[in-house]
């Protein structure tokens, strides 16, 4: 039990924690810690740790650099102190009022815990929502910490990052830079569903959100409900475990936040009050919004939240950066950087710190925050070229939008009256791997770019692949497949993958002991689209047998340059398992309980003048 809790704390969540060394000595050679709880409008104290840089003083006076997080500001005791501070070392050195808190119901602190905290109309002080508890934070900590500058900077990574694009709703005065990095933004498509399809390979994370505690708690509390490894085959376990309603009612029926996704199928009320997306509005200080293009946890929350506020808040001082990274990546160095098997450069985390982060929080909070930083609007890796791109607006303005038309297993310029068919049985799903200890993880990380070439021979997946590239083609912003299917059953999922083919004598700067370069089929952006919401996320609707039915998956954005000499394919299926929950294939309205006798096999027709839709850049 105790090796799962490590491997999430340390992969893919508490990211503060993992990036910290041993030794703490210079924190505590520079820093005074204080262990406070700061009482809320409607009662509630809340834990938070502060670190106070030594030398502060009335002619030395520092800004707040604060996380609010849901994963333990540890260690515990004013004796006890972090070995390092902030979200880079460089930060750290610089020296800020470092504050860590633990949100409500979390941990130390006082109240009920709830998953993406739905934002509230204020009109009494028993409305509270993160963007209260902000507020209240920041105020307490403007009065009560002695010789502050006035000035609150907010960071955060994944649940976090949510808290930090959450208090950027308080408003506060004083708040005056905030990025959130790898945020939730709709739990719709991000995490543990992806447009409402549920994402099976989170099913070890639900101790963590869902088991409240009863007391005030400096370890966690929920340990004993962790689901054993039950051997190193990680597919055998989903095998054995049998359907979603399976698994549910064996390992997690008393598990709050399953049971809430159990029983909320479709874009209800539940899944609306969660988007904090119609919330941003009319923002008026700096956010720089962080993501990782190979994030299979949250790619979709860094872009919608740029992307929205950019719409919604023409004062605000807004930028965005996605590097090629895992979940939180960028805040650790690791030298070469690799995603899987895929090498995009060296000390690209390094380059990210100290170009962007560090310059937006020190200019900001110690400089004149009415002044732009002069940082790119958009700071965007390209994963194909392996560089770094600036772009002053995103989407980029010198694009072309093209259509490949997917008939006859290749891409056309134009459509075709021929299709394409596969057959689908449940029983027998695509795998979405061939690393079989993969699964055994906490959550999946390494299928954003692996090779696809085990699904590409497979009947029950389709194939289209161009021919070989004479010139660089370079993808960035939006991708949308427009599918037009029929299928003999009536539901089906559509899994769609973009995949860079490269040459047969490929031979990369670096590489992994025992991969194969050469003709490697690297996956560059997939989604997954229930057709049940082809038309309504709010309700699912039955497909008519044998029917031409149009979907649209939308693949997110992309910057990759397809090489000369590589090749662009797409491949269709309509099961990713274990990835993502097998679709019985037979409509339910509530497809979370379908049991083994729901399952039934299709022959899916995809139509020629299905098309992708994408943004080449001049």
């Amino acid at each position: 039990m105790k090796k799962y809790f490590q491997i999430f704390f340390t992969l893919c969540f508490v990211l503060a924690i993992a990036q910290n060394k041993p030794d703490n000595s210079f924190v505590k050679e520079h820093y005074t810690k204080k262990e406070v709880y700061i009482p809320m409008r409607d009662g509630v104290k809340l834990f938070t740790s502060v670190y106070i840089p030594k030398d502060i003083s009335k002619s030395q006076k520092y800004p707040f650099l604060m996380q609010r997080t849901c994963y333990s500001v540890a260690p515990y005791g004013e004796n006890e102190y972090k070995s390092s501070l902030g979200p880079n070392p460089y930060l750290m050195k610089d020296q800020y009022i470092f504050v860590y808190q633990d949100v409500r119901g979390r941990y130390m602190s006082e109240g009920t815990f709830t998953n993406m905290t739905p934002q509230v109309v204020h009109k009494t002080k028993k409305d509270v929502d993160e963007s209260t508890d902000t507020y209240d934070t920041i105020d307490w900590l403007l009065k009560h910490i002695a010789n502050n500058n006035g000035k609150v900077g907010q960071y955060g990574t994944s649940y976090p990052g949510f808290y930090t694009a959450a208090g950027i709703l308080s408003d506060h005065p004083a708040l005056v830079a905030s990025s959130p990095q790898a945020p939730i933004s709709d739990f719709w498509n991000d995490d543990f569903l992806h447009n409402g399809k549920f994402m099976l390979g989170y099913f070890r994370t639900f101790p963590v959100f869902g088991v409240q505690k009863t007391k005030a708690e400096n370890k966690a509390w929920y340990m004993d409900t962790f689901v054993k490894q039950t051997s190193e085959d990680g597919l055998k376990f989903y095998r054995d475990m049998g359907t979603l309603k399976d698994g549910y009612e064996k390992h997690y029926k008393d598990n709050f936040f399953m049971t809430e996704i159990m029983n909320h199928p479709n874009y209800d009320d539940y899944w609306q009050k969660r988007s904090i997306l119609p919330h941003l509005k009319n923002i008026n200080h700096a956010v720089m919004t962080v993501g990782g293009w190979f994030d299979a946890e949250d790619l979709s929350g860094p872009l919608n939240i740029y992307k929205t506020i950019e719409k919604t808040s023409p004062k605000a001082k807004n930028t965005i950066v996605m590097g090629p990274f895992s979940h939180g990546g960028w805040s650790r160095e690791t030298g070469h950087q690799f995603h899987n098997e895929i090498y995009f450069g060296d000390s690209i985390a390094t380059y990210y710190q100290t170009k962007l982060e560090t310059p937006f929080f020190k200019h900001y909070l110690k400089g004149n925050s009415k002044v732009d930083a002069g940082l790119p609007e958009a700071t965007m890796f390209d994963t194909g070229k392996m560089e770094w791109k600036e772009f002053s607006t995103y989407p980029a303005k010198n694009t072309e939008k093209v259509n490949f038309y997917l008939a006859d297993r290749t891409f056309k310029k134009s459509p075709s009256n021929s299709s394409s068919e596969y057959y689908s049985d449940p029983a027998n799903p695509v795998l979405s791997s061939e690393n079989i200890k993969d699964f055994n993880g906490f959550t999946p990380r390494n299928y954003m770019s692996e090779d696809q070439r085990f699904a590409a021979g497979r009947p029950d997946v389709l194939t289209f692949t161009t021919d070989i590239l004479t010139d660089d083609l370079t993808l960035t912003g939006e991708i949308l497949a427009k599918l037009n299917f029929s299928s003999t059953s009536n539901d089906v999922d559509f899994a769609v993958k973009l995949i860079d083919v490269y040459p047969q004598d490929f031979v990369p700067k670096e590489k992994k002991n025992g991969v194969v370069y050469g003709n490697y089929h690297q996956l560059v952006r997939s989604e997954i689209m229930p057709a049940r919401f082809r038309n309504s996320r709010e309700k699912g609707e039955a497909l008519v047998p044998n029917e031409k039915t149009a979907v649209e998956v939308k693949l997110q954005d992309v910057l990759h340059t397809f090489k000369k000499g590589h090749k662009i394919q797409v491949q269709i299926s309509s099961t990713w398992f274990p990835l993502f929950a097998v679709n019985p294939q037979k409509f339910l309205e509530n497809p979370n309980f379908a049991v083994k006798e729901d399952y039934t096999k299709a022959f899916i027709k995809v139509y020629g003048d299905s098309f992708l839709e994408v943004n080449v850049l001049k």
